[in-house]
């Protein structure tokens, strides 16, 4: 028998699991769940694996799964942390991050823009994520071409765009049969709610899904997205 107080702790690691915001998704393979984190992190689970994307320690990962797959998109710090790798990687574990990132972490699996990746049952893609005009100082931009990775990641004919840290590139514009897209709009470091509108409309997802959009005011978003066919889904990312 547990002693109480430790009854008390396993009880409250379950009610916080079960607060972690969640989408499932149908695809030909079976359900796909994404379940947000923190920010820009979250976790994929089909067939039997977990995806862990941008872990940050800054969520809490209490009652959540270790991952069979580490995905990174940039070296910024909510996005490649060390702690967070720690706490999710097992010696199983595949770790799938951009050249610049390889840099700071050990035993990943290096992707340029332009790669093609199966994991398993997982089809995953990796494509340019960066500013176009919003940097620290002039003439520098945030998230240079190339340096970071979006990804597509394709499982049972389902798509779903992990857009990264990025602005509304050409890239974004001319994507193709996107069931659902994870969008940042934050400043400075991304773009603003109305310019991530307007870039989902060009590549018309089915489901737009907003996040690292601390500070953003989404009704923006969503306001500018009524009546295109696109269905927003709104996530707590900062519960």
């Amino acid at each position: 028998m547990l002693y109480p107080r430790l009854s008390l702790l396993f009880l409250a690691a379950a009610a916080w699991a079960q607060t972690h915001p969640t989408v499932d998704f149908t695809t030909k393979a079976g359900p796909l769940k994404l379940t947000a984190v923190r920010h820009a992190s979250f976790m994929l689970e089909a067939a039997g694996q977990v995806i862990h994307v941008d872990p940050w320690s800054q969520g809490n990962y209490t009652g959540l799964p270790q991952a069979d797959i580490l995905i990174l998109t940039d070296t910024h710090g909510d996005h490649l942390d060390p702690k967070a790798l720690a706490l999710l990687r097992k010696p199983s574990t595949q770790l799938i991050l951009p050249e610049a990132a390889a840099k700071q972490v050990e035993g990943g699996k290096v992707m340029h823009n332009g790669d093609t990746l199966k994991l398993g049952p997982f089809t995953l893609e990796a494509l340019p994520m960066y500013n176009l005009k919003r940097g620290p100082s002039e003439g520098q931009v945030f998230h240079p071409k190339g340096r970071g990775n979006a990804y597509l990641l394709t499982y049972g004919g389902f798509r779903l765009y992990i857009a990264g840290d990025t602005e509304g590139t050409p890239e974004m514009r001319e994507l193709q049969n996107i069931d659902a897209a994870l969008i940042p709009m934050n400043l400075p470091y991304t773009m603003p709610p109305d310019e991530a509108a307007e870039a989902v409309k060009a590549f018309h997802p089915k489901v737009a899904i907003p996040y690292h959009y601390r500070g953003a005011d989404l009704s923006v978003f969503q306001k500018a997205l009524a009546g295109s066919g696109v269905e927003v889904k709104l996530l707590d990312w900062y519960h």
